[in-house]
């Protein structure tokens, strides 16, 4: 299985981007992980909120297989404890070799079409961050998760 973090424009903020690339390569001791970053639409200062979110909606959509497992990260979505979320993990892992696709919208969300292909939604807080940290913090958590998985003293609990 691999895993994906789609996430809509560039990881620009350099402490930002070295947390990711940290936690990155950790997990690729545990399963192959890429992050793959959209890039940022232009000339969209005439757009409403809904064509933004409906062009990078197609680009989104554009960049899932048809078989990936599509979870997106949204305020709207389940939230867990680590453990809860390691245990959740591991359950996927055991039962589908389908590629495991997290999804990281724009500034305004994502467009109904996204929606409605995703197959979970996932928060990490009832907290707002910004889409350029929840990167950083999100990879950090399925670091954690799979070092709960393994057994190896990284969570404390």
């Amino acid at each position: 299985m691999k895993i994906t973090l789609l996430t809509v424009g560039r990881t620009d903020v350099d402490w930002v981007r070295q947390g990711l690339e940290l936690y990155r390569s950790r997990l690729e001791h545990y399963v192959p992980f890429s992050i793959m970053e959209l890039p940022q639409l232009r000339g969209v200062s005439a757009l409403s909120k809904e064509q933004i979110k409906d062009r990078e909606g197609e680009a989104i959509l554009k960049n899932i297989g048809k078989g990936d497992h599509v979870i997106l990260l949204d305020e709207r979505g389940k939230e867990y404890r680590s453990v809860e979320f390691a245990t959740r993990l591991e359950a996927f892992m055991s039962r589908s070799s389908a590629g495991l696709v997290f999804v990281i919208g724009g500034a305004y969300g994502f467009s109904k079409a996204v929606y409605d292909r995703a197959d979970e939604k996932l928060s990490l807080s009832k907290m707002t961050f910004s889409h350029q940290m929840v990167r950083t913090v999100f990879a950090e958590q399925l670091y954690r998760a799979f070092t709960i998985i393994k057994g190896e003293p990284y969570h404390h609990e």
